[in-house]
């Protein structure tokens, strides 16, 4: 194993690596993983999208490309919620299981889980476009969900709340509780893939 892996790079020099992370566990410190695991995640899924620049939002931003973002952050947090090494052959539930238990999500319960996973993420994923009538937008005044169409950047700013939210409760329950026994499980994984 590489104590030297970068699991998180932070521009400003103060990068996480497994020995770091390592160090973090022995001491308990839950608001420095806390930090880590939400820069980590927002920096990979969603921070590429809010480049400020009007010729990149003219020009590069794309709808598309926010939501694979956005499909990828999805699995990825509740994965760490439940503590998958992976997810392989339970995309589907994770799906499901975010938007139950997502209040800024509440359009997508139940019937739109479904059909968000099948028609979208599946779609993006393995298509390269969403299907059966399903439609991605940027524009300012439409809904967050409305028909079969979706507002990426408000999507996207409910992902952000719904990763902070994680981030909260991290540093708020106890060391030995579940949600930090399905982190150190999920880090478990993802280091363990650092070592080849």
């Amino acid at each position: 194993m590489s104590e030297k892996t970068i699991l998180y790079y932070n521009p400003t020099g103060k990068n996480i690596t497994v020995k770091k992370y390592y160090k973090l566990v022995e001491k308990k410190n839950k608001k420095a993983i806390a930090e880590f695991i939400y820069n980590r995640l927002y920096s990979r899924y969603i921070k590429p999208f809010e480049f400020k620049d009007v010729d990149y939002k003219k020009e590069y931003k794309n709808g598309f490309s926010i939501m694979a973002n956005a499909c990828l952050l999805i699995e990825t947090l509740q994965s760490f919620k439940e503590g998958l090494g992976d997810s392989n052959r339970q995309s589907e539930q994770l799906f499901k299981n975010f938007f139950m238990s997502n209040e800024n999500f509440t359009k997508f319960k139940i019937t739109n889980s479904f059909n968000f996973y099948k028609k979208v993420r599946c779609g993006i994923l393995h298509q390269g476009e969403t299907t059966d009538g399903w439609r991605i937008n940027r524009k300012k005044k439409t809904p967050l969900l409305q028909d079969k169409n979706i507002n990426v950047n408000k999507f996207m700013k409910e992902l952000e709340k719904s990763l902070r939210a994680y981030r909260i409760s991290l540093k708020q329950e106890e060391w030995d509780s579940e949600i930090w026994d399905n982190f150190r499980t999920k880090m478990r994984k993802i280091i363990k893939n650092t070592e080849g």
